[in-house]
């Protein structure tokens, strides 16, 4: 994999590093909305997110709960060794282990609590896998471990370990199916006032599951391009999700997607037959320009990384320099970037098709 693919230099921009928000907004609901229209990009606020629905309308959120699946712990030289969990049946489990290659197949990791301190549970290393992970053994149930030992797992450009105060703002308000390695961001900025205040106006506000896995973690790199997907997800849409935008699309009422794990979920669905379908399945959908979406009316989205797919997947929907002047006016407006920055709000229309 190499940075260095020409593929991905339309995508790229300069942001400074003081732009990236390492630290929650003090309020839940209390970061930026930089809302496209056609007369360009208007600065405003999170709050500002209700008065652009109409009733009839349907927002789409996520509902994955993101896994307490980082773990800290040492060898038996002292040494300090860091695993996040891919997984939590019983028995072995995949996981990212660093540093990896200086561990052994059958070696013990005595693991620390959420305090710092020692404790009796611990992770065996197993076989290196796919994609630079390995699968590892804990001495007690997946569940128990992360319960005990665990945090959630920040993203690595936040330079910095998970705190309490992450337990809590990692995770959305509406956070119920444990399995994601990674919050939908842009979902964060939701409070329960919002969606009373959406409910209020006639918005329906229904879930999808997508439980986002460590790929979101890793470098877009030219073997992806190659083979035009990434990687695989698991998801679920609920039919009650499904009979709600069928409904509104029949009556021409817009479907707002939160984030882009609800984007790819339900453009993923409809590829067939151009209908979103209840069920569940598993997703390598790669949206770049160039795709006809079917679902997906909005789109509400933190701003991401440079050369990736998500931000790609905003340029195929928003149009590449239409998102990419919002991303250079956010810069000089001085939004905040990435997990826990602020958001933009895209309608797909004619204005947007550069």
């Amino acid at each position: 994999m190499s940075e260095a693919d020409s593929r991905l230099d339309p995508f790229d921009y300069r942001l400074p590093k003081e732009a990236i928000a390492r630290f929650p907004p003090e309020q839940r609901d209390g970061g930026r909305l930089l809302m496209a229209t056609e007369k360009g990009w208007v600065d405003g606020r999170i709050s500002d997110l209700v008065q652009s629905f109409s009733s009839g309308d349907v927002l789409v959120v996520n509902d994955t709960r993101v896994l307490s699946a980082r773990l800290y712990g040492c060898r038996q030289t002292g040494g300090r060794v860091e695993v996040l969990l891919l997984g939590t049946g019983d028995g072995s489990v995949p996981a990212m282990v660093r540093p990896s290659r200086k561990l052994s197949v059958g070696e013990s990791i005595a693991l620390f609590g959420r305090d710092g301190q020692p404790t009796d549970y611990t992770v065996t290393m197993g076989e290196v896998g796919t994609g630079g992970s390995r699968s590892v053994e804990l001495s007690h149930p997946a569940s128990e471990v992360m319960s005990a030992c665990g945090r959630v797992p920040l993203p690595p450009y936040m330079e910095r370990p998970a705190t309490e105060a992450d337990e809590e703002r990692y995770q959305t308000v509406f956070a119920a199916v444990p399995g994601a390695v990674a919050a939908p961001t842009a979902s964060l900025h939701l409070t329960p006032a919002i969606l009373k205040a959406l409910k209020s106006k006639g918005v329906g506000v229904h879930t999808i599951t997508l439980h986002v896995g460590a790929g979101t973690f890793g470098n877009l790199g030219s073997e992806d391009l190659d083979r035009g997907a990434l990687h695989s997800e698991w998801y679920e849409i609920p039919g009650d999700t499904a009979a709600a935008i069928q409904r509104a699309r029949a009556r021409g009422a817009k479907v707002t997607a939160v984030g882009t794990t609800v984007t790819r979920t339900l453009e993923a669905s409809a590829q067939e037959t151009g209908e979103v379908v209840a069920g569940s399945g598993r997703t390598c959908l790669f949206i770049k320009p160039g795709f006809s979406f079917q679902v997906v009316d909005r789109l509400m989205t933190n701003f991401h990384l440079p050369r990736s797919s998500l931000l790609m997947l905003v340029c195929a929907f928003g149009g590449r320099d239409t998102v990419l002047t919002g991303y250079s006016d956010a810069v000089n407006l001085g939004y905040r970037f990435y997990s826990y920055g602020d958001a933009m709000l895209i309608e797909r229309g004619e204005y947007s098709k550069s």
